[in-house]
């Protein structure tokens, strides 16, 4: 039998255990470690492209161009980030630049710019195309705008500040840092790239603070996040940059605006034969009207109507028209040579006819060609108030996409430009209208108003109210369809006419306005009418006196009479509401 020997295992020291346990825990912990722990990141990134960039609010807005001795900036950037409404003029390869009190035309590559036609002579150009980009010099633009500009050392960054900015100064602690510390990250964690090395005790710019960082700007330009603790805050400093504003010498007008328009269509009325008008302080004929695409005007003003009204006390605003003609309106307006044309003739008849301000009722326009309609007025009023116009539009209520009568306005836009807007508040059910209605019921009025309201501040805001009737006719036919048809009546005649067929008109509670109706037998048709009378326009006065809007516009005045006048001569801090 084998002889077999077992050799027994020695067994491990508790020690020896002990020991690898603890250096297995020290490898997992350092590995959690080194993944957890935020290492700083030795990535340096670049914070600036390109030659010469523009820093604007605190990021670079693409790149400026320099010329000599000459800073210029792309047309786009002006567009993008100072002001929207710089255009510019293909016919006239111009760039058009419009404040409140002028008008700038910089041509391109010409020692000459303009200003309210007025030449300005410069060593440069101020306007460069190159390589298919527009640029504009700068220099030139800080009497315009509420802006400054630095160059900034070792970046060559061109800093624009405007009016308002606002940041805090500070400066970096004065103890010894790690140096990975005091690099500027492109986010608030040590994680991310820098853009840039900080020192002790060297000045910035804290702009913002997020996550325990400040985002700091150092004076080459460069930005970036710091942790707070390393930095010092200082003075808070806010930029202000003084403009001239001159207030424009326009008429002035006491208390609410009381306007009605006078239809001139072939010759001027005889104001022998108007009566006084109780209340009212401006007459607005409808003497100019747009003729040709060269930008003629037509003319049908008469200076003794202009004597006659402002011995009565009434300011004259004369009213230009587009002759509600969407492509004759386009063709006129869509060149700076043909909108300072129309603008030269307006103030050569306010001067000849002795007129307080221009009324502009622009109808029927291309929804496309919105933006030439508010171009127009945005050069007229610096001319015109320089002249000591008054400058009103008249627009109507927002109905829809696509509509040549009402999509164009840029109501919002308007509204800065103009003294006032003149909301034409009727023909809510026009002329054509297959369903007979009121020309103006008040909750239609008042639910639009509200909404127009937020684009228009109420103090430039006239509300217009006709003095017209429309007297409906349905008609029954044959094939027992119903012929619906209108006339236009003024306040006068649909007196006349209840008096003749013996009707008395009731109270509407649905349109707020007094309504009469009349079957006519013989005719088989039945007349309906939405009565504008002394009840419905003290409604209208109520409504616009309880809104505090500027005042009210009729149209128009021959189909008022005396208790229209009466009516709408309310005292507006005594607005009532009447049934």
């Amino acid at each position: 039998m084998a002889h077999i020997e077992y050799q027994k295992k020695k067994s491990l020291s508790p020690k020896w255990i002990l020991g690898g346990l603890m250096i297995a825990i020290l490898l997992i912990a350092s590995s959690i470690l080194f993944l957890l722990y935020p290492f700083a990141s030795k990535e340096r990134a670049t914070y600036f492209t390109e030659k010469n960039p523009i820093l604007f609010e605190g990021s670079q807005r693409g790149n400026a161009l320099i010329e000599g001795n000459s800073i210029f900036l792309p047309l786009s950037f002006m567009q993008e980030n100072i002001d929207d409404s710089i255009i510019y003029d293909e016919k006239s390869k111009s760039i058009i630049i419009t404040t409140a009190e002028k008008v700038i035309q910089m041509p391109t590559d010409s020692l000459t710019f303009f200003v309210n036609q007025q030449p300005v002579e410069l060593q440069v150009s101020p306007i460069i195309s190159k390589e298919g980009q527009i640029f504009v010099a700068i220099d030139p633009l800080l009497s315009y705008y509420p802006i400054q500009y630095t160059v900034l050392k070792e970046t060559g960054a061109l800093w624009i500040q405007k009016n308002g900015d606002h940041y805090i100064q500070g400066e970096i602690i004065a103890e010894d840092v790690h140096p990975e510390n005091l690099r500027l990250r492109t986010e608030p964690s040590l994680k991310t790239p820098y853009t840039a090395e900080m020192s002790k005790k060297e000045t910035l710019m804290i702009e913002a603070e997020e996550k325990g960082f400040y985002l700091v700007r150092k004076e080459n330009g460069v930005s970036g996040y710091i942790k707070k603790k390393y930095v010092d805050k200082n003075n808070e400093v806010t930029i202000t940059i003084p403009q001239k504003n001159e207030p424009a010498a326009i008429a002035k007008i006491n208390g609410p605006i009381q306007l009605t328009w006078e239809a001139v269509y072939t010759k001027n009325p005889d104001h022998t034969q108007i009566p006084d008008m109780m209340g009212v302080n401006v007459v607005s004929p409808t003497w100019f009207s747009l003729t040709g695409n060269d930008g003629t005007i037509s003319n049908l003003a008469s200076l003794d109507y202009s004597k006659w009204a402002q011995s009565k006390g009434y300011q004259v605003w004369g009213l230009f028209s587009n002759s509600f003609d969407p492509v004759l309106t386009h063709e006129a307006l869509r060149d700076f040579e043909t909108r300072q044309k129309i603008i030269v003739q307006l103030l050569h008849f306010s001067h000849m006819y002795q007129l307080q301000g221009i009324n502009f009722d622009i109808e029927n326009v291309y929804p496309a060609d919105g933006p030439l309609v508010t171009q127009l007025l945005r050069e007229a009023t610096p001319y015109l108030h320089e002249a000591g116009l008054v400058v009103s539009m008249d627009i109507t209520f927002y109905a829809g996409e696509n509509n040549n009568w009402s999509s164009f306005y840029e109501r919002d836009k308007l509204a800065g430009i103009v003294d006032y807007l003149i909301i034409m508040a009727y023909d809510e059910h026009p002329g054509s209208s297959p369903v007979a209605g009121s020309v103006s019921s008040l909750p239609w009025v008042e639910s639009n108003l509200q909404n127009l309201l937020k684009e228009v501040p109420k103090e430039k805001l006239i509300l217009g109210v006709p003095l017209y009737s429309r007297l409906w006719k349905e008609q029954v036919k044959e094939d027992g369809t119903t012929e619906v048809s209108s006339q236009s009546i003024s306040m006068a005649k649909v007196k006349e006419w209840l008096v003749e067929k013996g009707i008395q008109p009731v109270y509407d509670e649905a349109s707020g306005q007094n309504y009469a109706e009349y079957y006519a037998v013989e005719e088989n048709s039945t007349y309906k009418v939405w009565i504008e009378d002394e009840l419905s326009l003290t409604k209208r006065a109520n409504l616009a006196a309880s809104y505090q809007l500027a005042g009210m516009a009729s149209w128009s005045r021959v189909f008022g009479d005396q208790t229209a006048w009466t009516a709408m001569n309310i005292d507006p801090n005594k607005a009532v509401t009447q049934k």
